[in-house]
């Protein structure tokens, strides 16, 4: 390993934009200035989140230092571990198969459907009579 200051990676769900930077010292998992459980108030989404460190036991190991924008709580869970496994992956590339067979570098790319003229959303039409 090189001596880096920091190994960055940017991970992306629905509107949601987490960057990510992972430093090789013990610590803890920072969001926007705030610890883990304040930015990310639901256990599910927090395991979500730290999916990769948690596969890999290294929680303990590195410290995580997010900014997050844009979409829910839950996107930005998604985007922040697509973000922690990419900067794994950059700080130790060996990482890359394990990270690769539970699906942690998979940029999930559903996004919501836009509106259609004529339509009061995506695709709900008003309801047809036929007389």
């Amino acid at each position: 390993m090189s001596s880096k200051k920091y190994y960055y990676g940017t991970g992306k769900r629905k509107s949601a934009i987490a960057r990510v930077r992972v430093f090789n010292t013990p610590g803890e998992i920072t969001i926007n200035g705030k610890t883990l459980q304040e930015a990310i108030p639901v256990e599910i989404w927090q395991k979500s989140a730290t999916r990769p460190l948690d596969l890999l036991d290294l929680k303990s190991s590195v410290t995580v230092i997010a900014k997050t924008h844009g979409g829910g709580i839950s996107g930005q869970a998604d985007a922040l571990s697509l973000g922690i496994s990419r900067a794994l992956i950059e700080m130790d590339s060996n990482l890359r198969p394990k990270l690769k067979s539970k699906g942690l570098l998979t940029r999930d790319s559903r996004i919501k459907e836009s509106k259609k003229y004529g339509l009061k959303r995506a695709r709900k039409a008003q309801q047809f009579t036929k007389r």
